[in-house]
């Protein structure tokens, strides 16, 4: 049966396996893997950290827009998004009508023990703010098309998983 869309976004919590779920599905499908922390890293030559740092999170979120408006056109793609790229009322809006939304539904303990305490994810620092975020999170992904859980699945079996739901399995 052929896939009913031609564009889907994977969102979710840091850590919650888009970028990996994405690359598996894109493969699946024979479609390209972007991801917008990637996109923006290359963009400004730098981590996503460095930037948080000297920048600030509002400056991040302007870049995560402006990535996110340059592959509204590109189809035949699995876009993995940054875990707050999703929190934006106008992002949330624009992804949902662009193609298929999956929320990557990860348990919070699940995601701690995914995050290596390397800086490298600058909102993961602080566990009862990052708690706090990741409830605070919930309202907007369910916002999302679909939800899988995907705690404990492997990315390829989540990938599958997302092939049943928009072939209608």
């Amino acid at each position: 049966m052929p896939v009913t869309t031609d564009k889907i976004y994977l969102v979710g919590f840091m850590a919650a396996g888009k970028t990996t779920v994405a690359r598996a599905l894109a493969g699946r499908l024979g479609w390209r893997a972007e991801d917008v922390d990637e996109l923006i890293e290359a963009r400004e030559r730098r981590p996503v950290a460095d930037i948080f740092a000297r920048n600030g999170e509002a400056y991040f979120r302007t870049l995560e827009r402006e990535i996110l408006h340059l592959l509204l056109p590109i189809r035949h793609a699995v876009v993995a998004t940054g875990g707050g790229t999703f929190m934006d009322a106008e992002n949330r809006a624009a992804i949902n009508v662009d193609g298929l939304s999956v929320w990557l539904d990860v348990p919070f303990d699940t995601l701690l023990a995914r995050i290596p305490a390397d800086g490298r994810r600058p909102l993961a620092a602080d566990r009862s703010q990052m708690e706090r975020l990741f409830a605070a999170r919930q309202t907007a992904y369910a916002q999302a098309h679909l939800r899988l859980d995907a705690g404990s699945a492997h990315a390829e079996e989540i990938a599958e998983r997302i092939l049943d739901s928009i072939r209608g399995a």
